[in-house]
């Protein structure tokens, strides 16, 4: 019997009509056979709120009870899921971090995982029922509730799968799969049917928001594959994994105002792209400050702002 990880995020539990869209989807892959592990993240932006709340309490917080407090969001999740699970029939449990056996270093709000005791997840798994964990958190050898920064329930996603030796690991939010550029700023954006997880890592880290680069380094360690979806339609996502095909551009990311990256693997041996591009900057009259190759990401640091028009231009360049 297969054993699945579900990760859904905050917007897909932002209320009680959704955490419905996310229990169907549950028990269809259950229904197949499938033991389902869920991690979920806070509701809505219920971790932002107890920040600020905190912050109005005191401007000088103490980390271990940030922690503390900041973790209360998951657990209202789980719980929210759990018992909506068991009123449709479906054995479900809630478990928190230090319940699901995850173990972390002293370090509060940027946590790093250390190790996973499977063997409370285990033991509920070999009685069928769906377990639920609470993502972004866990807890050190103080017993002190520690949290994982931002991502963090993509970390604990990812790093449960690998732990418990899962097939796929699923990471649902509301949009479904990476795209060759930020689609909300070019129309003609494209959806990609797979990445490897180092041209992933590339996107992430020049701020991309589907993945977290921590949990697609702990994918790529221990060979597993991620899917990204959408929860609330059944298009295909992208598969993150260790297939790398051919030398192709995959994706261009606009970094704050000034910065374009250019990701895929081989990138550096595209000479007559990385001319093309080169060809629009002068036609653009734009200033560089700096232009850096790698073998699978160009990033260019321009003199000003830049504006989204100019990301279209380019990504219609390379994809027309």
């Amino acid at each position: 019997m297969d054993t699945i990880v579900l990760k859904f995020g905050g917007s897909s539990v932002a209320d009680h009509e959704k955490l419905k869209l996310v229990a169907n989807r549950i028990i269809n892959l259950y229904n197949k056979g499938n033991n389902i592990v869920v991690i979920l993240s806070a509701q809505g932006k219920t971790t932002d709120k107890l920040m600020q709340e905190a912050k109005e309490l005191s401007p000088i917080t103490i980390n271990r009870e940030l922690d503390s407090l900041l973790s209360s969001g998951e657990q209202v999740s789980i719980a929210k899921l759990a018992i909506l699970l068991n009123s449709m029939g479906y054995k479900a449990v809630s478990l928190t971090g230090w319940q699901a056996g995850i173990y972390t270093n002293n370090t509060n709000q940027d946590a790093v995982i250390q190790y996973i005791d499977t063997a409370r997840v285990l033991c509920e798994l070999k009685e069928r029922k769906i377990v639920i964990i609470a993502g972004f958190q866990g807890v050190n050898q103080n017993t002190d509730i520690t949290t994982l920064g931002r991502g963090g329930s993509d970390t604990t996603a990812v790093a449960m799968a690998a732990a418990l030796k899962a097939k796929n690991c699923y990471i649902f939010s509301d949009v479904d799969g990476v795209y060759t550029t930020d689609p909300n700023k070019v129309k003609e954006a494209k959806k990609l049917a797979a990445l490897s997880y180092q041209e992933m890592k590339e996107v992430a880290s020049e701020g991309a928001k589907v993945l977290h680069n921590r949990c697609v380094e702990i994918g790529e360690k221990f060979k597993i594959p991620i899917i990204t979806k959408s929860t609330f339609n059944n298009k295909p996502g992208t598969v993150i994994s260790d297939i790398i095909e051919e030398d192709t551009i995959k994706s261009i990311i606009k970094k704050d105002v000034s910065r374009i990256s250019i990701v895929g693997n081989g990138v550096i041996r595209n000479v007559s792209m990385i001319q093309q591009v080169l060809d629009l900057i002068k036609e653009s009259k734009l200033e560089m400050l700096n232009f850096e190759v790698s073998e699978s990401k160009i990033s260019i640091t321009f003199k000003d702002i830049i504006e989204d028009a100019i990301l279209v231009k380019i990504h219609n360049k390379i994809f027309s």
